[in-house]
């Protein structure tokens, strides 16, 4: 591989095995879970992969022989209707790949989608754009979407990732509408993927809730630290380049093994290494330097909106890199905080905004490991770009 080729540690998207680290136990787990007919949940914090290894699944040969995959990313509705709106497109977009029968057969059944149907005027072939405002009745839609799903020519995998969304729609009943349709198909799966952990123990271990023990239930652990280090060399290697297991090492753990931002600041050390050179530690900083810049404005943004007590309980626990006892005479008095009860709203406040995350160790830290580096590097020490 050379530069100009492309940069084997890929940021927020799947390309290919060949740039897919480990999670090999885990794919022969879901692959299991497929074969067998069950509906699993993936319960994982966001950024540390679980995505990419839905696509990875989604990837295998004998996954794609067998099987029809669609994978939604529910992060970004609101509604029911948007619900529907993410959902179809995903559909359509592999009807497209697909035999010409289902992909006649899909306007034919989801009848209430036809209105997005559209006719390139350059190439002649069918688009879809559904809007909003052409939902009018999701309910019914969801319907027909599951009998679609349901006469393909061979079993259908639905993904739905962030699912814990559907959890904030103002619709009453959507887990149970989902579940009653669910409970009927016979040849469609579903892996419910989600981030906030806490509402999807709830929403599949409650026996108060419709999904209560209707999956097989899988958790997604960090990549090892060695299996990382090993692939981050063999991705330079690739490149004819080199990197010091130091350098992987301290890129691990300062992003605490998150994939997505150990991915990002591999991707700029790769880039910063010349072909037939090593990175070594010291191109670090320049690295982080560099990735922090892009992401300036949005943290600068971040924080401006922030009220005055949650910002400065949001700086107190970067610099403590983690809180366990956050409502402590201890804690409180040497970041010179208001009061537990103060810390215990600004808490909320930035737990609600998915900013700070309770890990495993039962510590308070700040979800975006690059934000805790921004605000370490540039608001604590008062660095300057």
């Amino acid at each position: 591989m050379k530069d100009s080729q492309l940069n084997p540690f890929v940021v927020g998207k799947y390309i290919s095995d060949e740039y897919f680290c480990d999670r090999e136990m885990e794919t022969e787990q879901i692959k299991k879970q497929i074969a067998n007919g069950r509906n699993m949940t993936l319960i994982a914090d966001r950024r540390i992969g679980k995505s990419g290894l839905i696509s990875h699944v989604f990837a295998q040969p004998d996954i794609c022989k067998d099987y029809y995959t669609i994978q939604v990313d529910l992060y970004a509705t609101n509604s029911l209707a948007e619900m529907v709106s993410v959902w179809s497109k995903e559909i359509f977009s592999q009807v497209q790949k697909q035999a010409k029968t289902w992909r006649d057969k899909f306007f034919e059944i989801i009848t209430s989608l036809r209105v997005g149907l559209k006719i390139d005027p350059i190439s002649g072939a069918p688009t879809f754009d559904i809007g909003m405002s052409d939902i009018s009745a999701p309910e019914m839609t969801i319907d027909q979407i599951f009998a679609y799903l349901e006469m393909a020519d061979k079993p259908c995998v639905v993904a739905f990732d962030e699912f814990q969304q559907i959890a904030a729609y103002p619709e009453k009943n959507v887990e149970a509408l989902l579940r009653t349709y669910i409970q009927r198909c016979k040849q469609t799966q579903f892996i419910f993927a989600g981030s906030r952990k806490h509402l999807m123990v709830q929403m599949f271990l409650s026996p108060a809730r419709p999904f209560y023990q209707s999956t097989i239930n899988m958790g997604l652990d960090l990549i090892p630290r060695d299996t990382y280090v090993g692939f981050a060399q063999a991705m330079f290697r690739k490149g004819g380049k080199a990197i010091e297991p130091a350098a992987a090492e301290c890129v691990y753990d300062t992003y605490r093994g998150i994939t997505w931002y150990m991915q990002l600041m591999m991707n700029e050390l790769y880039t910063l290494t010349r072909e037939g050179e090593t990175c070594g530690q010291e191109m670090i900083d320049t690295a982080e330097q560099n990735v922090l810049r892009i992401q300036e404005l949005s943290y600068t943004r971040l924080l401006a909106a922030l009220p005055p007590r949650q910002k400065e309980l949001l700086y107190a626990i970067a610099k403590e890199g983690g809180v366990e006892n956050i409502t402590s005479k201890e804690f409180i008095q040497k970041h010179r905080l208001q009061s537990s009860s103060s810390v215990q709203s600004a808490l909320k406040g930035l737990d609600d905004k998915e900013i700070v995350i309770n890990n495993t160790d039962k510590k308070w830290q700040i979800y975006d490991s690059l934000l805790e580096r921004y605000i370490l590097k540039y608001i604590v020490r008062g660095v300057t770009f």
